[in-house]
Parts: structure tokens; sequence; C-alpha cells
């Protein structure tokens, strides 16, 4: 087939003009009838949104685009870095990485794709949480933890009383 920057798709015999502002996926006919196929695949679906998030007036102009990533990617460096300076410090380390991540969503495809990535995961994981099965199991172990750390609590106050275990000389 011939396929042209005029947006108009066939050969000699026939002529099938494809509407670019149609994103439904919808199926063309042309005039025997037969249907078109739609570019679209579920896998260019998925896709849909993808790419850059700047300004049209920063797109147009090279120079400026490329500056424009480099700056968010280095301030989504520097957050990314300091929610992994957190994660062994007080802080929101895991909240602070993915919000790094995020901005860098804003220019990176590949930051997207991770993004989505994770989303689906921690939607499955919350899936799985809710299980009935599941639940009673986490109750169970909870409680047998909690029973165990009580029992220890017991025997320790039983031997040394209130006494802190730094101020214990002979046990």
């Amino acid at each position: 087939m011939n396929t042209g920057s005029d947006g108009i798709e066939g050969g000699p015999s026939e002529v099938v003009v494809v509407d670019e502002a149609n994103t439904s996926g919808a199926d063309k006919t042309d005039a025997d009838g037969a249907k078109a196929e739609s570019a679209q695949t579920e896998g260019a679906q998925d896709d849909e949104g993808l790419g850059s998030k700047a300004p049209a007036f920063i797109k147009r102009r090279r120079a400026l685009h490329l500056s424009w990533q480099v700056g968010v990617f280095v301030i989504g460096l520097a957050v990314v870095a300091a929610g992994i300076v957190m994660l062994p410090l007080p802080g929101p380390g895991w909240v602070v990485i993915f919000g790094g991540m995020a901005i860098w969503a804003t220019e990176f495809v590949w930051a997207q794709l991770v993004l989505r990535w994770t989303k689906r995961k921690v939607t499955e994981a919350a899936q799985r949480a809710l299980d009935p099965k599941v639940r009673r199991r986490n109750i169970t172990l909870t409680v047998i933890g909690l029973v165990i750390v009580g029992a220890l609590v017991g025997i320790y106050l039983y031997k040394f009383g209130f006494e802190m275990p730094w101020n214990i000389e002979n046990q």
C-alpha cells in the first residue's frame, strides 16, 4: 500500500482516508465495503499518553526542549537521591523515591512505564491482601507474634522486674 505523509492510503483502485483525529480505534470501510484495519493495536492503546508533558512552546525548539529534559532529569535525580538517603534514615524514603520517578515521568517514557508497572503491582498486592484467606492468615500470624512477644516480656519482667537491661549487674 502507498502510505504518504498526506494521510491517504491505498493503491490506484482504492482510496482510504485515514482520520488522524479518530483515537477510538474503530475500523474504517473503503468504497468496496471492505474493512480497513485500524493502526491501533492493543499494545499501542497501552502507550497512549506517553511522552513529554512539556509545554508546546518548549517542544517546538529543540535546544530548549533538551535543556528542559536535562533540568527535569537533574531535579528528579535529586529527589530520588534524597529518597534513597531517607531509606535508612528517618523519613518517607519510598514515597520520595516514587515522587522523583513521577517527576521523571513528566518527560521520559521509561519512567512512565515504570510507574505504570508499579501501580499495577501495588493494585494486585492490595487485591491479594483483601482476599479472606490471606487476611485470616495475616491476622493469625500477627496474633501468634504478639503472644510470643508478650511471653518474652513476661519472662523478662518475672526474672528482672522493671529494671532496664543495661542496669542489670548479675544475671
